[in-house]
């Protein structure tokens, strides 16, 4: 099992890195943000406290809501800084290569970004279908960013991993470098331990 998940890490890192190499028309679609502050805002949530609820509009119109994992699965909250930008272009589509890893430690996935439905909408359609709901944190802007503490100064989000048990209690948080992908083994090795 060990060795599954690194080969499937290994593969997933190899192909997220190059995954868009192939599409010039896809490459002069993404923004260069140059380079940023790691972080720029302050944490209002901690390991072992209840996860503030939110309900976010996902970009097949559905009301995502964290409550309604509650009791039944694991939730991993994505939240990226925005969309067409390169980190994040590379990130999310990393996901679908572990989707069974996901499934096997019984978690659901939810990307988070600050912008809004139709841009979010395109982002995605360009990068190919994501297993995830993609939700859009767009208005009242970054309320939920915010009401975790990882809303930045410029009205972005931080690059940040949030893992809450069935519980909805918080097991993990990574506010990452917002200019690097958060490894998937640190991801999958938390939702291993919450087996």
């Amino acid at each position: 099992m060990r060795r599954q998940i690194l080969v499937a890490i290994f593969i997933a890192g190899f192909f997220a890195s190059n995954a868009f190499a192939l599409s010039e028309a896809y490459k002069g679609n993404i923004y260069s943000v140059g380079k940023l502050k790691a972080v720029d805002s302050v944490l209002k949530v901690k390991v072992g406290q209840k996860a503030p609820d939110f309900t976010l509009k996902a970009i097949s119109g559905k009301k995502v809501s964290l409550k309604d994992f509650r009791g039944k699965k694991n939730v991993v909250l994505s939240f990226i800084p925005a969309a067409w930008t390169p980190v994040c272009s590379d990130q999310w589509p990393g996901y679908n290569i572990v989707q069974d890893l996901f499934e096997e430690n019984n978690a659901v996935l939810l990307g988070i970004s600050v912008d809004n439905i139709p841009t979010l909408y395109s982002w995605t359609n360009q990068m190919g279908k994501l297993w995830f709901n993609v939700l859009s944190d767009f208005w009242p802007h970054g309320a939920v960013a915010s009401r975790y503490g990882i809303l930045r100064s410029d009205g972005t989000a931080e690059r940040a991993i949030i893992i809450i048990d069935k519980k909805g209690v918080i097991r993990y948080i990574d506010i990452h470098d917002i200019n690097e992908r958060p490894p998937l083994e640190s991801i999958i090795r938390q939702l291993e331990k919450m087996r």
